[in-house]
């Protein structure tokens, strides 16, 4: 791993004072490779926090522009930046924010396609993507290349988080399980309606954001317990969060 400059070590200083962390954990960040699929409402916040911390490349892939309607929520962007491609306009947020970080930037709709060209020059995957079609896709992909996955979704006051390495065995010898063990099938097309149609609140993409952003810090640290056969569950309405427990599907 390189070493940390000294501009580096005044910068993550409050990282490094932590055990958990150290100067070890903040240079696991610095060589870290992490894609995040959608620069919007998920995506916006994993990419701060995930650039303020360190990360040394961060991949974004996205084939929207910013348009009004989105700065309600999707805060790495701005009113100057309507009309620009989402991955443009969060690269140069991040390049403001900390000079250190290496960005690759894809103007493009993820797919099993790209995945099987890029995927494994990552190291963790995070999908805050807004429709089913790129969440099963990201997850098959990341479980065939071998890369962690940390996922997330929002309605319109609710949220939830997990992470995914279905390729490791857990303490019980059995695989761990991956994301069609938690939800098999997509839903019909037109079960599930947009936030475009039913609206959301903008800080609860903050809330669950910045969550997923924690996970992948805890995962390229190596500190903590991760969301792995635990799907995290947010009520913004009641202010509550609730855990359930899921396992590899037998057969």
């Amino acid at each position: 791993m390189d070493p940390l400059s000294s501009e580096e070590i005044e910068r993550y200083k409050r990282h490094i004072l932590l055990p958990e962390i150290g100067g070890v954990g903040q240079q696991r960040l610095k060589a870290a490779k992490v894609l995040v699929i959608g620069a919007g409402g998920l995506g916006a916040p994993v990419l701060y926090y995930l650039a303020a911390a360190g990360v040394g490349t961060l991949g974004i892939i996205d084939d929207d522009v910013v348009s009004l309607s989105n700065l309600q929520r999707q805060v790495i962007h701005d009113t100057g930046t309507i009309g620009e491609q989402k991955t443009e306009s969060a690269r140069r947020s991040i390049a403001r924010l900390n000079p250190h970080v290496r960005t690759m930037h894809f103007e493009e709709r993820f797919s099993l396609v790209w995945a099987h060209d890029y995927l494994k020059s990552f190291d963790l995957v995070i999908d805050g993507s807004d429709n089913f079609d790129t969440r099963y896709a990201a997850a098959d992909a990341a479980e065939t290349a071998q890369v962690p996955l940390v996922t997330g979704a929002v309605g319109r006051f609710d949220g939830s988080v997990t992470v995914l390495k279905p390729y490791e065995t857990g303490s019980d010898g059995n695989l761990l399980p991956g994301y069609r063990d938690l939800f098999p099938a997509p839903p019909p097309p037109g079960v599930v309606p947009s936030c475009a149609e039913t609206g959301i609140v903008g800080a609860l993409t903050g809330v669950i954001g910045t969550i997923m952003a924690m996970e992948v810090i805890k995962l390229i640290t190596q500190t903590g317990e991760p969301l792995i056969g635990r799907l995290l569950l947010y009520d913004a309405l009641a202010s509550r969060f609730d855990t359930v427990r899921y396992k590899r599907r037998q057969g």
